[in-house]
């Protein structure tokens, strides 16, 4: 039977991602990244609006691969390392000059820090691939405010008789003219915030931030302040040459190695993070992994029953966890994001049964998390460029990232309900006729009194009503 290319991508799903295309003999032609894998692939059923080479291409697709990430730039990531690693035949990135934007120290008695494309020279240290140029851009900034590292070149360099701008807003320490005595000192600290390892440098200058402020040397302070800012912002970023590793999780060696650490065997985890807004709408959520990666049939998000918790972290991790436990899948092991509070409240709620681990943000997240072990004691010495680290980083922050997002859905409901609940004589079913017709309270907002008319069987006193509301006008 031939094979059409829609029953390849019929289960194709509607998340950001990468696609690998392979022929009949499970060679790999070409491997692609979309912020929607399905809109992507349905490209490709009309060869006619193809161009040359992948009409080719697509003739010879008899096998169709892909693989989900977090974010379109995690794809981007993604698929320029499989493109490196595997160089499928029809992928023209590498050739057409339209390769990723990447970060070098040139090799020099004063390297310097530039952007560039295109092959990479033994005359420089090269970091990234980067998914934007924004976010190159970005980080060249952070290594100047912190390093302050020339970016000007060699001929400019050496024509200089005194300091440009950069040095004199702090943004370089101008080798050009002054006397270096530390400038090898910050090109080590930028190779260390390049390949991740800012964790420690921002934990040091936390500590001379604070011991500055001691001494109400209040400038001294703001200006480590905005250096721990900046390089916080370039961690969370995931600036270092392990970025896609959120993308491209190996699921069973990580499970099995946070197995092998805890001496525990895991066939379902829960994760738990709370969300609220100085205590309004205040929700919980748990997300859920095992061997194989995320198990989404097991995430739950919760609104908190009792609202004297309510802005409460530990009250409300209490109150999420007991209807886990009683409702939930089986947990082999409960993982919460917070400190020793959060970890005695969740463990007083397993009762023994369900052994549970604290994901710490420290005094500064993304810099100096640790753990409560399911005995609990702290642990400081995981290597923070570890793995399983990292990949228990990745399941918290997928927890954070689900738990936002619902109380952001929450507060959005709440919103729109408190708009239409102010109208007197506007009841659940009146306010459900209202949104399926106009989809939205904004366009009820909007709508004429002809408009709100021809809602059914809402009749034209509510009309007069909802139009009077929104346009403060007496008919």
């Amino acid at each position: 039977m031939k094979i059409q290319f829609r029953d390849l991508i019929e289960n194709a799903p509607l998340a950001p991602g990468i696609y690998k295309m392979y022929d009949g003999d499970d060679n790999l032609l070409y491997v692609g990244k979309a912020k929607n894998i399905l809109h992507r692939l349905r490209q490709y059923v009309d060869v006619s609006k193809l161009e040359i080479h992948k009409q080719i291409m697509r003739t010879l697709v008899r096998r169709i691969e892909w693989e989900i990430t977090r974010t379109e730039s995690d794809a981007l990531i993604l698929e320029q390392n499989l493109i490196k690693t595997l160089k499928p035949k029809y992928n023209i990135m590498l050739t057409d000059g339209k390769m990723y934007p990447m970060l070098a120290l040139t090799k020099h008695e004063f390297p310097r820090l530039l952007k560039f494309r295109g092959k990479i020279s033994q005359r420089k240290d090269v970091y990234g691939p980067y998914p934007s140029v924004y976010a190159l851009n970005d980080t060249i900034k952070t290594i100047q405010r912190v390093c302050q590292l020339r970016t000007c070149t060699d001929t400019f360099m050496k024509n200089r008789s005194r300091p440009c701008l950069l040095h004199q807003i702090g943004r370089c320490s101008a080798p050009c003219c002054i006397q270096q005595t530390n400038y090898d000192k910050n090109v080590q600290l930028a190779r260390k915030i390049l390949t991740g390892d800012s964790e420690p440098i921002i934990a040091d200058l936390t500590k001379l931030m604070k011991d500055l402020s001691d001494k109400q040397d209040y400038e001294n302070a703001a200006i480590i302040r905005d250096k721990i800012t900046a390089l916080t912002t370039t961690t969370n970023c995931g600036i270092r040459q392990n970025q896609s590793y959120t993308s491209n999780i190996q699921w069973d060696k990580n499970v099995t190695e946070l197995e092998n650490w805890l001496g525990l065997k895991l066939n379902c985890v829960g994760v738990f993070d709370n969300s609220h807004l100085f205590g309004k709408n205040p929700v919980g959520a748990m997300i859920a992994f095992g061997h194989d990666g995320f198990i989404k049939s097991a995430y739950r998000h919760f609104k908190l029953r009792d609202m004297k918790r309510a802005g409460n972290d530990i009250a409300m991790m209490e109150e999420f966890v007991t209807r886990a436990i009683k409702d939930g899948p089986k947990l082999d092991l409960i993982i919460v994001d917070g400190g020793p509070a959060q970890w005695h409240i969740a463990n007083k709620v397993a009762n023994g049964k369900i052994p549970v681990l604290g994901v710490t943000k420290g005094e500064v997240r993304d810099g100096d998390e640790h753990f409560i072990m399911i005995d609990g004691s702290e642990n400081r010495t995981l290597p923070k460029d570890s793995p399983l680290f990292l990949f228990l980083r990745t399941v918290r922050d997928e927890a954070h990232r689900f738990v936002i997002t619902y109380h952001r859905s929450v507060r959005a409901k709440q919103l729109t309900a408190s708009c239409l609940d102010e109208i007197d004589g506007i009841g659940p079913v009146r306010k459900k006729q209202l949104l399926q017709h106009f989809g939205s309270v904004h366009a009820i907002m909007d709508a004429d009194l002809k408009s709100l008319l021809r809602v059914p069987e809402l009749g034209k006193s509510a009309a007069k009503k909802i139009y009077a509301h929104f346009h403060s006008e007496m008919l």
